[in-house]
């Protein structure tokens, strides 16, 4: 009996979506424990990652790492497969769904900070149609929805600005 091997080549690119990545789990793993003053609103800090990567490596490249962060970081958490799982990966489903069309605005007018608003406020109408469907049949749930938009807009605006500011600096 012969032992056979798979080898799997690895790239530079592949080597560059781990390293985002792992930034990217770490700021997530980091902000699990922040306090929040309500569950499910947070800053995002790992989406200012998946920006810039966005922004200098396109966005198949920031799908990877995005969903690399919601897999890998609810495995850190203990979370995997749990409802916070569920809510995470619909939000980033539907933010990464925004990047794409947003990736295709002309970056003269549109750039990083309009990219976050508009990714935050599908990442929190993701979690919201998620959460109506799943877990809360009942419509009272889209009263959340003008406080997770606030949060949506100030944190969208915060991760943009930071986000510019270290696409500024040389790679």
């Amino acid at each position: 009996m012969t032992a056979s091997t798979i080898e799997l080549k690895v790239t530079e690119t592949d080597r560059r979506i781990a390293r985002y990545a792992a930034a990217a789990i770490a700021l997530a793993v980091a902000e699990g424990a922040l306090p929040s003053p309500l569950p499910g609103i947070k800053p995002g800090l790992a989406n200012i990652v998946v920006l810039i990567v966005l922004m200098r490596h396109g966005w198949r490249e920031a799908a990877w790492v995005s969903l690399l962060r919601v897999v890998a970081g609810s495995l850190l958490i203990g979370q995997f497969l749990a409802p916070g799982f569920f809510l995470a990966l619909a939000g980033a489903l539907a933010s990464l769904a925004m990047l794409l069309l947003a990736s295709r605005l002309p970056r003269r007018w549109f750039g990083a900070v309009t990219a976050s608003v508009l990714a935050a406020f599908a990442h929190v109408g993701g979690q919201l149609l998620l959460a109506r469907l799943w877990l809360v049949p009942h419509d009272g749930v889209f009263l959340l929805a003008p406080l997770f938009g606030a949060s949506a807009l100030v944190f969208g605006i915060v991760n943009g600005l930071i986000a510019a500011r270290l696409l500024e600096q040389p790679t």
